[in-house]
């Protein structure tokens, strides 16, 4: 009796440290959190004593899936909350307080006093004591958020983390935990401007009146910005009139802006120029901030490698600026893809056009980006040429309109003319979000932290594929009722899709293919091993599924045909991937534009976006040569629904181990 009770709490006490390991999901009770950052990265400025364009600002959405595989859309039967959790290299980032200079300069940038490790929302950080904070239901896009975390790249070590994590629970009235995971908040302060603008840099930028010449490297840039600026809006022989109401109505120096930020007062760009990240700045007659930057310096050749800002065949045009070189934050599937010759397959530019383009007039920043539909075009029987491309762009420059709606963003969302993605849902009205991963962040990622979740959730990286993650131990059998119209995916699936396919295997092309051989929407997400009336069928991640995988064709009678060992397919050769200066969607701006109050907070309104990420599968890689192997066995058995599928090393969806960082 005593051996038998202490081997009961050796196995329970194996359970609670795995499931206090980083990355593991705490499913006690069949219920299900999963949760995500709204943004594949979160910019904010390294100073803020000068002037600022981002605060920081970080925000974390939840869906929670109860114990019969349903969403909750009942906040009185379920809180949530988040609190910092170490990442596997025991990194942790539980508080901002002394890691930047926002708090000092909070008032001055955004009429606010909110105290240290406040955000400008009243989101707080969780503080030395790790104190878990609570999330707020939405009941509008019915999902649990926490907006304007005021989060930092600095870990309470102060080493830089651009990948922080943090753990969110699930608890009900009672307090009882029934679920929790762990996620990345991504920030990053890498935006930098001091290649061109930094003093002695060179002649290109350099104020009329010649190099600011401070010490501080970050101030030194920054005021040497605002003394050009002046310079060419205050020092012409014709001042800009704008400017000049500006400065008065803003209560700024009449002087310009540099004498403005060296008398103390901090300036906030959107102040003048518009930002749908900031409701209610900016003001008429000035320029939106992203019109401003982008056309400003489409013109610009980097000077560290001779690279036209507007080029659109490299993503270091983006980095010079954006994080970046040493961020990263381009590291999801689309981002991570590798061509044949070892390049990068895809570039920001194949989402989001040349710098010209994205600063075109007219164009709504932040709400008006790429969808899903431009490259992932529809199925193998009816698509727009290719079932996916690597470019949102035709042969023509123009933005590609799918014939298909299977993989596409929600029309008029979040408000009417748009159809950005991370607001966007799908099956089970789950966000896209959850199964497929932030923008610019799709799942699988390249950075190991991206993937916790998933490989906690599922088993593996990539996709959130495993219908068993929502419903845990009575997984539906459907031939179209999952996402995108998939069949039950796993064992299950073997023993019923027989009777799905008899006198209607045409349906099956739609993913198999017109040959009934696969094509990358039937590639597995991981190892597979099915048992069949053939023997054991053991499938490399990658492998094209098909009617002859595991017998000779859609009549489903013998072996398969002796064949060579299957391998996955080529890659596609894009009909267009990249295009000088495609034109900007013509998609009309919100109804209501925000009028200039230069000190009010962010709203989620208007929270930043990027690029769309493919419905799925995942983005085209290098071609993956995963192999079928067969082992016979004396009687076919079927695995029960449930059973657990080995977990193997995370790598791409489609076989490629993702690209070191």
């Amino acid at each position: 009796m005593g051996k038998k009770y202490s081997a009961l709490f050796v196995v329970l006490l194996a359970g609670l440290l795995l499931a206090w390991l980083p990355g593991n999901a705490v499913l006690p009770s069949g219920w299900t959190v999963i949760a995500w950052n709204n943004l594949g990265m979160h910019c904010m400025d390294a100073d803020f004593g000068v002037f600022a364009i981002l605060p920081p600002y970080n925000t974390i959405q939840a869906q929670v899936i109860d114990a019969t595989g349903h969403r909750v859309t009942n906040p009185a039967t379920v809180s949530l909350t988040y609190e910092a959790v170490a990442d596997p290299t025991g990194s942790i980032n539980r508080t901002s307080a002394g890691k930047t200079s926002f708090w000092a300069n909070v008032l001055s940038l955004f009429g606010a006093s909110p105290a240290v490790d406040t955000g400008l929302l009243g989101k707080k950080m969780p503080g030395t004591a790790n104190i878990p904070q609570a999330m707020d239901w939405d009941s509008t896009i019915q999902w649990w958020i926490a907006e304007g975390i005021p989060l930092t790249p600095y870990d309470d070590a102060r080493v830089k983390n651009y990948y922080p994590m943090m753990k969110v629970t699930a608890k009900s009235p009672t307090g009882t935990v029934l679920a929790s995971t762990n996620i990345v908040l991504p920030v990053s302060d890498e935006m930098d401007c001091s290649a061109c603008h930094a003093s002695s840099s060179g002649p290109a930028a350099r104020p009329f009146g010649g190099w600011v010449g401070d010490p501080d490297p970050q101030r030194d840039y920054r005021l040497n910005i605002l003394k050009l600026h002046d310079d060419l809006q205050l020092h012409s022989p014709t001042p800009d009139p704008n400017y000049v109401s500006a400065l008065a109505a803003l209560g700024f120096n009449a002087a310009g802006l540099y004498p403005t930020a060296t008398g103390g007062k901090a300036i906030l760009c959107a102040s003048c120029h518009r930002s749908e990240a900031l409701a209610g700045s900016g003001r008429t007659g000035i320029p939106p901030l992203t019109q401003a930057i982008h056309s400003r310096h489409s013109h610009v050749v980097d000077p560290t490698n001779n690279l036209a800002l507007d080029a659109v065949a490299n993503r270091s045009a983006c980095y010079r600026c954006h994080p970046g070189s040493t961020t990263k934050c381009l590291r999801g599937a689309m981002g991570n893809a590798v061509a044949p010759d070892g390049t990068a397959l895809m570039q920001c530019q194949s989402c989001h056009g040349a710098m010209s383009v994205v600063g075109a007039s007219g164009r709504t920043g932040w709400l008006q980006e790429p969808s899903c539909q431009q490259c992932h075009t529809g199925t193998a029987t009816s698509n727009n040429g290719q079932i996916r491309y690597t470019s949102v762009f035709d042969v023509h420059g123009n933005p590609r309109v799918a014939v298909s709606a299977l993989f596409a963003t929600n029309a008029d969302t979040p408000a009417a003319g748009f159809n950005l993605y991370r607001f966007s849902k799908g099956h089970g009205s789950l966000q896209c979000s959850a199964c497929h991963g932030s923008t610019h962040a799709e799942y699988p990622s390249s950075h190991v932290n991206d993937n916790l979740q998933n490989i906690a959730l599922q088993g593996h990286a990539g996709t959130l594929s495993e219908c068993s993650t929502c419903h845990n131990g009575a997984v539906p059998r459907t031939s179209n009722g999952g996402p995108h119209g998939l069949h039950t995916l796993g064992q299950a699936w073997v023993g019923s899709h027989g009777d799905a396919a008899q006198g209607g295997a045409a349906a099956c092309q739609a993913c198999h293919g017109t040959d009934y051989k696969g094509t990358v929407l039937s590639r597995t997400f991981t190892n597979r091993s099915f048992t069949t009336e053939h023997g054991t069928i053991q499938l490399a991640v990658g492998t094209p599924v098909g009617c002859y995988t595991c017998h000779n064709g859609p009549s489903g009678e013998g072996n398969p045909p002796g064949s060579p060992t299957p391998t996955a397919t080529p890659r596609q050769t894009p009909i267009a991937t990249q295009t000088p200066t495609p034109a900007p969607t013509n998609t009309p701006a919100p109804s209501s534009t925000p009028t200039a109050t230069p000190t009010a907070p962010p709203t989620r309104t208007a929270t930043p976006t990027a690029t769309a990420t493919p419905a799925r599968t995942a983005t085209p890689t290098a071609t993956a040569t995963p192999g079928r192997t067969r082992t016979p066995t004396p009687t076919a058995t079927h695995t029960p629904r449930g059973t657990a599928t080995p977990r193997p090393t995370p790598i791409d969806d489609e076989g490629i181990t993702p690209r070191p960082r």
